[in-house]
């Protein structure tokens, strides 16, 4: 099976967390909505590209919120509800910013949003490996 698209998914986003991490030690912060917003969205594109690369499940909208993205990877396999807690996080972030409760934020939310992305990451790369789905045809 051709996984090209998942291991081009993988790579764009390595390379733009990557970038987040690297703002992040220069200039020791990121504008905070704008991170949260594109970590939620690199999650997202993570979770549907290994979606259609498995291809028996409803490929979810880029669109749709990040826990029912979420929701329809967990369906009928819990073992992802390992990152249940790491998508719940950013979307908690959000809902904070929109809803003007900074002070429930932790100390520096931005680099927390960053490194829950790099969780999610690093979980579905190491599940993708032992699943060989990261491998050149």
């Amino acid at each position: 099976m051709d996984h090209q698209p998942l291991i081009q998914a993988f790579e764009q986003v390595d390379e733009q967390i990557i970038d987040l991490e690297r703002i992040l030690n220069e200039r020791k912060s990121l504008p905070l909505m704008a991170t949260v917003e594109h970590a939620m969205t690199l999650t997202k594109q993570l979770i549907i590209a290994y979606i259609v690369d498995v291809g028996v499940k409803e490929v979810p909208d880029i669109n749709e919120d990040l826990l029912d993205v979420f929701k329809a990877l967990v369906k009928s396999d819990p073992s992802w509800n390992t990152i249940r807690d790491n998508c719940r996080e950013l979307v908690y972030y959000h809902n904070c910013i929109t809803m003007d409760r900074l002070d429930a934020l932790p100390e520096n939310p931005e680099k927390m949003a960053v490194r829950t992305l790099r969780h999610v990451y690093l979980f579905m790369k190491t599940r993708c490996m032992r699943e060989e789905r990261l491998e050149m045809a």
